[in-house]
């Protein structure tokens, strides 16, 4: 392996006992299969009703424990999952998370107590994934001082050193050939259909050799601040995927807006009087996959 060339880190979102379980069995089978050792973000106490799926899996922490002990790393994955506030990101994918803008007395009380949730399942979590990308600077100091050192975050081609923490970038949503750097896949198994699931497969048998470990990817790239150039391109990255999801946006408004036989309706009054910044909140399916808005390179 050699940082010449392009290697995938594959990171697991929304990890916890209620899991949507047919994809996460299919996918935990591929991970074996192909020796994957990929970032496992894992919600400590989840109060987030979409990700109530199936019934609670008894086994579920000690399938984390296994994982783990073949070499995945544990991402702490937020707190309760729930996004409550409206406040900016230091990564700008979404307009809500769970993080951002809240207290940084209560940030490091839920970083703490999610630790504690995970390590009580005997979990050693070592990253920080957060729930729709959302987190501040007060979350950069409550991890640093829970002693968590890096993140899973940011659209770089190669792990960097920024706010003090070490950033392992994620910029894929899906499988996406790349020339030179590291890239983090990001799969979310509760809403992955069949055919998302066997794009994966198939890329991951194809490029089995250039999937790597956290550890392997931190080995091979050492992290240093991003240059001029690099932020530049990251913030590129950012207006690239909200021009992209501003013109979703207003392509979707305007097919509401048609009768079925095609003409154009009036916009309602409360449409009129909707204030321009009150579009719908992201969800997962906004955010740039693969074959969307890319991320650099």
């Amino acid at each position: 392996m050699t940082p010449t060339s392009a290697h995938y880190l594959l990171r697991v979102d929304d990890l916890c006992p209620t899991v949507k379980r047919k994809p996460w069995l299919r996918l935990s089978a591929l991970i074996a299969e192909s020796n994957l050792k990929p970032i496992l973000a894992v919600v400590p106490d989840n109060r987030d009703s979409e990700l109530y799926i199936s019934e609670p899996e008894e086994s579920f922490w000690q399938q984390m424990c296994d994982l783990q002990q073949a070499g995945a790393a544990i991402a702490l994955h937020g707190y309760q999952h729930r996004a409550e506030s409206r406040a900016p990101s230091l990564v700008p994918l979404h307009r809500k998370s769970e993080f951002a803008g809240v207290s940084a007395l209560t940030q490091r009380t839920w970083i703490r107590l999610g630790l504690d949730i995970l390590r009580s399942h005997g979990l050693n979590p070592t990253i920080w994934a957060a729930p729709r990308h959302g987190f501040d600077r007060n979350t950069l100091k409550a991890l640093r001082e829970e002693g968590i050192t890096a993140l899973s975050d940011g659209f770089a081609r190669r792990p960097f050193l920024r706010g003090g923490l070490t950033w392992i970038p994620q910029q894929l949503w899906g499988p996406l050939e790349k020339r030179i750097g590291l890239w983090t896949i990001c799969l979310h198994v509760n809403t992955i259909t069949a055919r998302q699931f066997d794009e994966f497969a198939a890329f991951v048998r194809q490029h089995a050799a250039q999937f790597i470990s956290v550890d392997e990817a931190l080995a091979e790239f050492s992290p240093s601040p991003l240059t001029l150039l690099e932020n530049l391109r990251e913030n590129a990255s950012y207006a690239r995927i909200a021009a992209s999801r501003f013109k979703r946006q207003m392509n979707s408004r305007f097919h509401r807006q048609r009768d079925p036989q095609g003409a154009l309706r009036p916009p309602t009054r409360a449409q009129v009087q909707q204030p321009s910044n009150s579009s719908p909140p992201a969800t997962p399916d906004t955010v740039p996959r693969a074959g969307q808005a890319q991320p650099p390179g």
